[in-house]
């Protein structure tokens, strides 16, 4: 393994531009759960709708606890959230495209962000429509109501019967791809690659491509270089090698 590292490290040297796209993986080994454990027998998509949101707030505040926001500000970032925050402030990272929503790169310092499915960052009324971008409204207990009219925020992503859900995903997926469109080595670390033909399609010819994962997925035949191990041993090398 210490060859594919130095190669790994010898590609980050080079680049002037490296991104890192990462997924549910880095997460779900630090605490996260699936969605699916959370919502349980219960309908998801009637669960991400305002009407239900209005009639059960402290139900849906509880799949979103336990889901979601136990790990996030009880577990906080993990090891591979921080080295990727420490990258970007050598400035050998230019940014991050998550399909995460907990926020957890940016607690751990990162700024450079792209949530291409949204965040708890950025929340609406369910009722007035008032927007509230800041994520400690979700750290405090009970779910988060609007400031002007008292009704449930959610995640303006997750809001799938309010406009501004649509708005969002279509700009945060924009901006990925245009981040995409400037990297010369893209580094995709936890994730079998959801949504990725939106944004990976937009990669410049010559663009290197190294994947760390565990497990195979779908980049293993196009990666320039497949690393198979945990990332923060594989990150902890370019930091400290």
């Amino acid at each position: 393994m210490k060859k594919e590292y130095a190669q790994l490290k010898e590609y980050m040297d080079q680049s002037s531009r490296t991104v890192a796209v990462t997924g549910a993986g880095i997460s779900y080994l630090y605490g996260m759960r699936r969605l699916k454990q959370s919502v349980g027998r219960m309908n998801a998509g009637r669960i991400f709708s305002a009407s239900y949101v209005r009639k059960n707030p402290e139900k849906f505040y509880a799949v979103m606890k336990d889901a979601f926001l136990d790990a996030t500000f009880v577990k906080g970032p993990s090891e591979v959230h921080r080295q990727l925050a420490e990258l970007e402030r050598q400035g050998k990272l230019c940014g991050i495209v998550t399909q995460n929503l907990d926020c957890l790169h940016t607690i751990a310092g990162s700024k450079n962000v792209i949530e291409f499915q949204g965040s708890f960052r950025d929340n609406v009324c369910i009722d007035c429509g008032t927007r509230c971008y800041d994520y400690q409204v979700w750290n405090q207990g009970h779910m988060p109501r609007c400031e002007k009219c008292g009704a449930p925020l959610m995640p303006t992503a997750f809001c799938r019967d309010n406009r501004a859900s649509a708005e969002v995903s279509q700009e945060s997926m924009r901006k990925a791809a245009d981040l995409i469109s400037q990297a010369d080595l893209v580094l995709v670390i936890g994730t079998t690659g959801f949504r990725s033909e939106e944004y990976l399609s937009k990669m410049r010819a010559g663009t290197k491509l190294v994947q760390i994962n565990p497990s195979p997925t779908q980049f293993d035949q196009i990666a320039d270089l497949n690393i198979r191990a945990d990332a923060a041993e594989a990150l902890d090398a370019v930091l400290n090698g």
